[in-house]
Order: structure tokens, then C-alpha cells, then sequence
């Protein structure tokens, strides 16, 4: 047996994914392929370039992951909507963040019509290629932006998701 760094996706790799037989259908090509999807936000590399940090670009476009700990919400539960970092597409909602002291954001559920799926083949094949277990990639369904991940902690569905991946607005009562 290797030894896998624990890093996010050695992490999310030792997550079982029990019950991702009754996730939604919908899935998504990588952001950076495009993969016959036609998003409604479309940028050049140059045009995404100039509107995201290098870390979000790293993370919405190349499907990199954030340094566990490292993004301003990761411990942060105060209330807001939080936004697609790339096309500011209402996301997920602070009333279904999951408290789960792991580094990242955990929601229970997005809002509707907002997230589209994927398997996250970099994790399933050439990180983990003797054991493939398969991880769902969360991406925006508006701009393809990868997100994070639907795993199974503690016995639940968890939407895990890279902080720097999103933008908390007030909600307006």
C-alpha cells in the first residue's frame, strides 16, 4: 500500500462515497476543456486571468484546491449568500453550511440549478491509480468553475468547497 499525502484530495480519496448513486445526473466537462457544455459565462484564459486572483484562477479554471485552513471561510459561519467567484452566481446559502472542522467549507445542499457535477478523473486516475474510488467534482453552472467536492463525512452528503471559490454577500432581508 502507498502512502498518500494528506493533502485535499488524498483527504477527499479515503472519503467513501456511499449513496453517490442517487446524486443528480447532470455532470460537466473540466472548466478547462470545455467538453461540448456550452456555459452561459465564457472568458478567454486572458479575460478570466484579469478578473480572478491567481488562487482563484488556480481554483475555479485549472480545478486546483486551496491549503486546508487557508480561505477567510473555512471557520467563518457568519450568514450570507455565498457567490461563484468567477461569474457571481448565487451558490449555496449559510443556512446549510455543515460545521465540519476538516479546512474547508462543507454545505449540505447548493441552491437549485446552481451546481453541475462531474468524476474527478485527476483524483480517480493519477493521484489514486491503485485504488479508484471516485470523487464527484462540484463546478458553477453558470462559468464551469470548479468548486470542490460531494464526499460522505460523519455519515453525511457533504458539498466540500474551496472558500477562495466563492464570495460571501450579505443577505438582504
Amino acid at each position: 500500500m502507498k502512502n498518500l499525502t494528506l493533502d485535499r484530495r488524498g483527504f477527499l480519496a479515503t472519503t467513501a462515497l456511499a449513496g453517490t448513486a442517487f446524486l443528480p445526473a447532470a455532470t460537466v466537462a473540466r472548466a478547462s476543456d470545455g467538453g461540448g457544455y456550452v456555459f452561459e459565462v465564457t472568458k478567454t484564459e486572458d479575460e478570466w486571468r484579469a478578473i480572478l486572483t491567481n488562487d482563484q484562477y488556480d481554483i475555479l479554471r485549472d480545478n486546483g484546491t486551496e491549503w486546508p485552513g487557508s480561505s477567510a471561510y473555512w471557520d467563518d459561519y457568519a450568514e450570507g449568500a455565498f457567490h461563484c467567484a468567477g461569474c457571481d452566481l448565487h451558490v449555496y446559502d449559510s443556512e446549510w453550511r455543515v460545521e465540519l472542522d476538516k479546512g474547508w467549507v462543507f454545505f449540505a445542499h447548493a441552491q437549485p440549478n446552481a451546481v453541475l457535477t462531474d468524476i474527478d478523473k485527476a483524483a480517480n486516475y493519477s493521484m489514486n491509480p491503485d485504488n479508484k474510488r471516485t470523487l464527484m467534482e462540484v463546478h458553477c453552472r453558470r462559468c464551469g468553475g470548479h468548486m470542490g467536492h460531494i464526499v460522505n463525512i460523519e455519515r453525511q452528503m457533504v458539498h466540500c468547497i474551496n472558500g477562495t471559490s466563492l464570495n460571501r454577500k450579505t443577505k438582504s432581508t
